[in-house]
């Protein structure tokens, strides 16, 4: 692989170039990787805004109609639905695990079977969520299992 870097004007827009022969999963997320080491997305807390990197997230709930992104350590609120975030982060380290969770797979520390056919992940900072049997083989696949 050839890597060339050109230097812009200032005046210019900063531009990227991938020339290869066939568009894979470790692409995406390497492309993904340059949007998001940009991006930020916006959340609150007691009537604070706060910018936070998709990568400092664990998980993503959705409760009572509200969507809380949960950190290590502090939970905030987003406006944005949950199907919306799992649009924008696809092709990431971001699963849908059920109905009402996104989970951070760069955030799992480990996953076991459960009951019913069922996963339970840990994740780093020993919170424990449940993988819905309906993802449990996206899952898999995401793993390469």
């Amino acid at each position: 692989m050839k890597i060339t870097i050109q230097e812009c004007p200032p005046e210019e827009e900063e531009e990227i170039i991938i020339r290869c022969r066939a568009v894979d999963e470790s692409l995406l997320k390497l492309i993904y990787s340059l949007r998001t080491g940009r991006e930020k997305l916006t959340v609150s807390k007691e009537d604070k805004i706060f910018q936070v990197k998709p990568s400092d997230v664990y998980y993503f709930e959705a409760v009572d109609n509200k969507v809380f992104a949960c950190l290590e350590k502090e939970v905030f609120d987003t406006k944005s639905k949950l199907y919306e975030l799992e649009k924008q982060l696809e092709n990431t380290d971001f699963f849908r695990a059920s109905k009402s969770t996104i989970i951070n797979l760069a955030r799992v520390k480990n996953i076991c079977p459960a009951f019913n056919g069922r996963f339970e992940v840990c994740m780093e900072n020993g919170e424990k969520l449940i993988v819905s049997r309906q993802y449990v083989p996206d899952l898999k696949k995401k793993l390469g299992l």
